[in-house]
């Protein structure tokens, strides 16, 4: 991998300029509390093979997320559209990127169909970043969710995309079908951005949470998610959340980064549990609908209990609760 290929160094940068020299080793020993036992339950090893039989991606396995054992066990996955290839290269992220080659007209139609074989109650979909399509994917996120709306029409749909480089008409078109929940993350503070998501802007994320409230209005909520131990001081979250609850953001989800390989950024350091209770609270009095904040959480980690839901799960691999 080439200098100016590596995550780990955006443009040939030097990362550490941005983060602090003082890091922490790929191997370093993380603190107790991200102690998970690895996945193998039977109902992880049903839902594999179901979506391995649709050729369905998830960003669950892309990403290497750490909750894919008790999410599965739960029944519930977030489905990832448009291939595995992304056309962005975030220092932070596991999805492979390069030239994507995916183009599956079909896929809408299986990503439903799995969603009501597993009787899910909330599903959410997410996707790469396809800046190589004229439309930006916005077709397919649309085919997706009408097909959902057909095939399981009890089932609340929330939707994780990309910015759409800000263009407004693809995200309008998404907004159309009216998902449940319209999620898009900001990922970092605004002054990591140079090294995190390079080819992207603070600002142009706010705009993109700002025109899906004015878009959807009441009947969407809208939603986004940060990741700490990449040098943010605890001031410059709490900056960055007023700034998206200013942008009518309802629901907001905060977890550490944990660095997938050698190639990626370095964490800087690992936020003790008390810290992420202190954003919480900080959040819910800024008047965040929903606060998630802990070591582990994700954007979609227990998604389902981030908005009110009508009913409880039904099928053979949903939740009970």
């Amino acid at each position: 991998m080439s200098r100016t290929r590596a995550r780990s160094n955006p443009g040939g940068m030097d990362v550490l300029t941005v983060l602090g020299k003082d890091v922490t080793g790929l191997r370093t020993r993380k603190p107790p509390w991200f102690k998970v036992p690895p996945p193998g339950s039977p109902r992880y090893r049903e839902l594999r093979a179901l979506i391995r039989e649709e050729n369905l991606h998830t960003v669950c396995q892309e990403a290497a997320c750490p909750n894919v054992g008790e999410c599965w066990e739960r029944g519930t996955a977030t489905f990832m559209i448009l291939g595995d290839t992304c056309t962005r290269r975030c220092g932070f992220c596991n999805v492979t990127t390069g030239k994507p080659t995916w183009n599956d007209p079909l896929e809408p139609a299986r990503v439903a169909r799995t969603i009501a074989k597993m009787g899910l109650r909330h599903a959410v979909i997410t996707s790469v970043d396809r800046d190589d399509l004229p439309d930006l994917g916005a077709g397919i996120w649309a085919a997706t969710i009408r097909q959902v709306r057909a095939q399981a029409p009890d089932t609340k749909v929330e939707v994780l995309t990309p910015d759409f480089r800000g263009e407004e008409m693809p995200l309008a078109r998404v907004l159309g079908e009216m998902p449940d929940v319209f999620n898009h993350n900001v990922e970092v503070v605004p002054r990591l951005y140079s090294v995190a998501r390079r080819g992207s802007t603070w600002q142009r994320s706010l705009r993109v949470l700002r025109n899906a409230k004015l878009i959807g209005g009441a009947a969407v909520t809208t939603k986004s998610g940060l990741m700490v131990g990449l040098g943010e001081s605890f001031d410059e979250m709490v900056d960055a959340l007023g700034m998206l609850r200013e942008q009518g953001v309802q629901v907001i989800t905060i977890g550490q980064y944990l660095r997938p390989t050698e190639n990626h950024l370095p964490v800087v350091r690992w936020w003790e549990p008390a810290e992420f209770d202190e954003l919480a609270r900080i959040g819910e009095e800024m008047g965040f609908d929903h606060v998630a904040a802990g070591p582990l959480v994700r954007s979609s980690y227990h998604a389902d209990e981030h908005v009110p839901q009508d009913r409880a799960g039904s099928g053979p691999l949903a939740t009970e609760a």
